[in-house]
């Protein structure tokens, strides 16, 4: 009960594992990530969420941005990546990580 009273969060076993396995996901995105220095954080953060195949709403969810926000992100990855759609992006993206 005390740990209630302080405002702390209890998470079962699952719940728990989940959470560890989205961090460690998130941290080995990131570090792919990295290898695209041309990139800016909000593009290497939206195309982390697109590696993991969120749609453009969802990304805009996520990120609390619009629409139209998204876009022009992706616009702008695949013209920094020199791709010509989400399928390639990702490709390059898990490319970058096999190199590492």
């Amino acid at each position: 009960m005390s740990a209630v009273a302080e405002s702390q969060a209890l998470f079962g076993p699952a719940i728990t594992s989940r959470i560890n396995n989205f961090f460690q996901r998130d941290k080995q995105a990131t570090n792919t990530i990295q290898s695209f220095p041309e990139l800016t954080e909000r593009e290497r953060e939206v195309l982390i969420l697109i590696a993991r195949g969120f749609n453009n709403q969802e990304i805009a969810r996520q990120l609390i941005i619009r629409n139209k926000t998204v876009r022009n992100h992706i616009s702008n990855i695949f013209n920094k990546l020199q791709v010509a759609n989400r399928a390639q992006a990702i490709i390059k993206a898990r490319s970058a990580e096999m190199d590492e």
